[in-house]
């Protein structure tokens, strides 16, 4: 017997590699080894279950399995009593994953592991690459998947070939309109109880120079589809990295999310017997209150996040500056022989100020070009030292609109630090960096769940 699998909570991803998998393994059975989340359960109830060669759990002889083929998780803890055919030799394992490596590992004779932003486009290229034909009704459980877990193409661990296969399933035929319908879903009122505990009990800290939101939040019943949930408080909060603390039934879940390279949440989750990926990973606790969940957190973070981004480690050293008594028409010929927008003018390494471009070549123009840059050059220049963290850097460059800024010790100038630099600083960032917390918002969006709550 061939058994295909993923794992507990099972979401569209998951779904999206199982239709795929079922093409490729076409006489195997489908088995979900736990819950589902609450939308896809409800979707596979309304209209999918006939896409699936499916059976239960207690249909299955563990004995007569011959294949396992694992889809979108390769943890032990994450497939049930499936675990137990892993160390049987008789047993033929092939995995379909594209999350980063955990010490809750295991392996097989077939790995494809490719760090893709959903697993679904993995099997989308093998179906293609295969000519495999797809229905249009696969394509669009296919492409739900990939929404899902790209964040709709906005998750930082979205790549090209992601948006390469979404686009291959569309051409195919899938409908965007059902998956607008799937993405677009409310919430019951239990979630929206769950969301307001959330907002009320957001905690922030500032651990080495990133912004880390805390949260917690209780139901005694276990709720389906918390992932929907954290990506709702997600784009509420502000802040570097999201640690949402639920406490349901009898166990703890901890869901992370991180907007920064910085904070690599799956780093987290493997000390917590979780896992995922740098910027979305979940682990289920248990024999841990919340309030001892939180303490271990906050000890862990500080040797997790990366230290901050600092000026000295983006300057530009040495500077090429010009003495203050350097003519208009001389400082002209140097900024065209070097390409330069701007010169700072400095004196035995003090730093007196900066003459850009515009100045020089409109004093040159007006027939100024004997007089001394000292007399044109703009003094008042707001100074960064080496500590100078980006977030300042970014706010000082861009509220005064400057070209560079002047890195000083001990009273002379020891470097620079331009746009280029604070763009070349901010690749691989998720979003736009934050230059102000807007205030009163958790406020605003508390007070609109609270009058949707039923009386």
């Amino acid at each position: 017997m061939e058994v295909i699998l993923t794992h507990f909570n099972a979401d569209f991803d998951a779904l999206g590699s199982i239709i795929a998998a079922q093409k490729l393994y076409p006489e195997a059975f489908v088995v979900f080894p736990g819950s589902q989340e609450r939308s896809l359960r409800d979707f596979l109830i309304s209209s999918a279950f006939y896409l699936f060669n499916l059976k239960r759990i207690k249909e299955v002889e563990l004995s007569a399995v011959k294949r396992l083929i694992v889809v979108d998780t390769r943890q032990r803890s994450r497939i049930g009593v499936f675990a137990r055919l892993l160390e049987k030799e008789e047993v033929e394992v092939h995995i379909y994953d594209h999350h980063p490596p955990s010490p809750d590992d295991f392996r097989g004779k077939v790995e494809v592991i490719e760090p893709k932003g959903a697993n679904t486009t993995i099997m989308t290229r093998l179906l293609r690459e295969r000519g495999i034909r797809i229905s249009k009704d696969e394509a669009t459980i296919m492409l739900i998947g990939i929404y899902e877990d790209t964040g709709s193409f906005t998750f930082p661990s979205t790549t090209a070939e992601d948006l390469r296969e979404a686009a291959f399933l569309i051409e195919l035929g899938a409908d965007l309109r059902a998956v607008n319908d799937i993405m677009a879903r409310e919430m019951t009122p239990e979630q929206i109880k769950l969301l307001s505990q959330m907002l009320e009990n957001t905690e922030k800290y500032y651990i080495n120079g990133s912004e880390i939101i805390i949260t917690s939040a209780s139901s005694e019943e276990y709720l389906q589809d918390i992932a929907f949930l954290v990506h709702k408080l997600r784009g509420m909060e502000s802040g570097d990295a999201l640690f949402v603390i639920l406490r349901m039934e009898n166990r703890v879940l901890l869901i992370m999310r991180s907007k920064s390279p910085k904070v690599d949440v799956s780093k987290i989750a493997i000390e917590f017997g979780g896992g995922g990926h740098p910027t979305a990973a979940s682990a289920t606790i248990k024999n841990m209150t919340p309030q001892e969940v939180k303490e271990r957190l906050l000890k862990l973070l500080p040797n997790i996040v990366e230290p901050p981004v600092l000026a000295k480690d983006i300057m530009i050293s040495p500077l090429k500056t010009i003495p203050p008594d350097t003519t208009l028409k001389e400082a002209h010929e140097i900024m065209q022989k070097f390409a330069l927008g701007v010169l700072p003018v400095a004196e035995k390494g003090k730093f007196l100020g900066l003459i850009g471009w515009e100045e020089v070549e409109k004093g040159v123009l007006h027939g100024l070009g004997e007089r001394k840059v000292s007399e044109f050059m703009r003094r008042e220049v707001p100074a960064l030292t080496e500590e100078t963290p980006l977030w300042e850097i970014y706010e000082k460059i861009i509220s005064g609109n400057e070209r560079l800024l002047p890195v000083i010790k001990e009273g002379k100038l020891i470097g620079g630090v331009t746009k280029s630099e604070i763009l070349r600083a901010f690749e691989g960032f998720a979003t736009g960096f934050k230059l102000k917390e807007e205030k009163g918002r958790k406020k605003n969006l508390k007070t609109l769940l609270e009058d949707r709550l039923p009386p």
